[in-house]
């Protein structure tokens, strides 16, 4: 794949070392303005990782982060929420005193400083995810995909250029994983450039353009998700021929 000069967001030699640990080494990519783009990977690949140095929560050890062309890497992550960068944890914690609707207006607050204009704009949100009827529920009274839900919206709430979605799907039953591939799709059908992780590969068959393989630290593969499917380094370190086959020519719509 050719990168774009400038790409949106652009990923260059990155290694990240905990003490004796390379968790992260020597990875490039990029990611497509209005595109939906998987990060995938075992568990352990430092796919976490990297998400926290592109949003500001680590400082690579070496290597650069740009974003359309300017040099983001370790700026504080209010800095980039405030340019347009937001993401989500794979673990949520949502602020269990709170309803719904006030924790998506702690994301709103971000750019609307009046407490009417943040809860008009997180009921906004609510809709898109499908949280209009848990709006004045407690958050500790959801699922657990109520509360992926919350996530995702608190994010959304912040009106971000660029998503990080870090397995937002993780958990879910299959009937679940089905009504929020939609939800991801019309997020960047409104606009907003989406980098998953995400470990169920049907839903990155159906969603991405382009996926990126991350592997013991190292990324190695990127392609159209047929292509990195059928990439022998990719079936050997992650998905097992099994899986490989069952994914191969099935990407829905």
């Amino acid at each position: 794949m050719i990168e774009p000069d400038p790409a949106f967001l652009a990923v260059r030699n990155v290694s990240m070392r905990f003490g004796g640990l390379l968790a992260v080494s020597d990875a490039s990519f990029f990611v497509k303005e209005g595109s939906i783009t998987g990060l995938i990977g075992p568990n352990g690949a430092g796919k976490t990782t990297l998400f926290a140095i592109v949003s500001g929560f680590q400082k690579p050890t070496t290597g650069h982060v740009l974003w359309k062309g300017e040099e983001i890497t370790a700026r504080p992550p209010h800095l980039l929420a405030r340019a347009g960068i937001a993401r989500t944890f794979q673990i949520v914690q949502p602020f269990a005193g709170l309803s719904v609707r006030e924790n998506i207006a702690v994301g709103a607050f971000l750019r609307h400083k009046r407490r009417d204009d943040a809860i008009a704009l997180a009921e906004k949100v609510a809709a898109r995810v499908g949280l209009t009827a848990e709006l004045d529920k407690p958050a500790a009274a959801l699922t657990v995909a109520g509360r992926k839900r919350v996530e995702l919206a608190k994010a959304l709430a912040t009106e971000p250029k660029l998503l990080l979605l870090d397995e937002v799907l993780a958990g879910l039953n299959p009937s679940e994983v089905r009504d929020i591939v939609p939800v991801v799709r019309a997020i960047r059908d409104s606009g907003v450039t989406v980098l998953m992780i995400e470990h169920v590969m049907q839903a990155v068959m159906n969603l991405c353009e382009a996926v990126h393989v991350l592997a013991q630290g190292r990324i190695i593969a990127s392609g159209t998700p047929a292509e990195v499917v059928a990439t022998p380094a990719v079936v050997e370190a992650y998905l097992g021929h099994g899986a490989a086959t069952r994914l191969s020519g099935k990407r829905d719509a």
